[in-house]
């Protein structure tokens, strides 16, 4: 691959966003069926819905450019859908995986606004105002549904979450009490042994006033 102007960069870097989109469109899906919340599952179904938009205008811009759609695979992209795969294949509770979910699907709508806000300054330097335009349009959904992400994980999940580690907690610690051996009681005796025989204590007695005479010598 060469590159010899802004130009080709913004070709190659379209692309790989094309390529992106795709991928999303493929798991976007799976996404929404691993969610537990409702809120949550329907925002991927919503962002599914745009993301198929955001494929077409894409293609608007590659035939402004009298260019075909050819995508480059996105390696960025792979990598992002990958780890949510095994956060969702995960053995979680439903909320903790509900907020997995959230912070990867932010993740991918961080890499995707840091790659259009990209692609439309350089549209803007080479003076390709209809790819501007519709690449702001791209750019303000991505911006929007990060937003929607974060209004529902504080709203609700992260919440939910937090309390069912507290009970996970609390059962474990229940369960480690129930387990302990309880020590044996003793009695208690009132007198201390000796060879295991009772040790008993002995007064002096005073001899009585009287039985004592005093002799007089004669």
């Amino acid at each position: 691959m060469t590159l010899n102007n802004l130009n080709d960069l913004f070709l190659h870097e379209l692309k790989d966003v094309l390529d992106a989109e795709h991928q999303l469109v493929e798991a976007l899906p799976k996404m929404a069926d691993a969610a537990a919340d409702p809120e949550l599952a329907l925002a991927f179904q919503e962002h599914l819905r745009h993301t198929e938009r955001q494929v077409t205008r894409l293609e608007s811009v590659f035939a402004a450019l009298g260019e075909d759609p050819e995508p480059d695979t996105c390696e960025g992209m792979q990598g992002l859908i990958e780890e949510g795969t095994e956060l969702m294949e995960t053995d979680a509770e439903p909320s903790v995986r509900d907020a997995a979910l959230i912070a990867a699907a932010q993740r991918v709508e961080h890499y995707e606004i840091a790659a259009y806000g990209t692609l439309r300054v350089w549209a803007a330097t080479l003076g390709l105002n209809e790819a501007v335009e519709l690449l702001e349009e791209t750019l303000e959904e991505e911006k929007a549904a990060d937003q929607k992400l974060t209004m529902i994980a504080e709203g609700n999940v992260n919440i939910e979450a937090e309390t069912e580690a507290s009970e996970a907690e609390d059962v474990e610690e229940v369960g480690t009490a129930a387990s302990k051996p309880r020590p044996a009681r003793t009695g208690s005796t009132s007198r201390r042994t000796t060879a295991g025989r009772p040790r008993t204590r002995t007064r002096a007695t005073k001899p009585a006033r009287g039985s004592r005479r005093k002799t007089r010598a004669r």
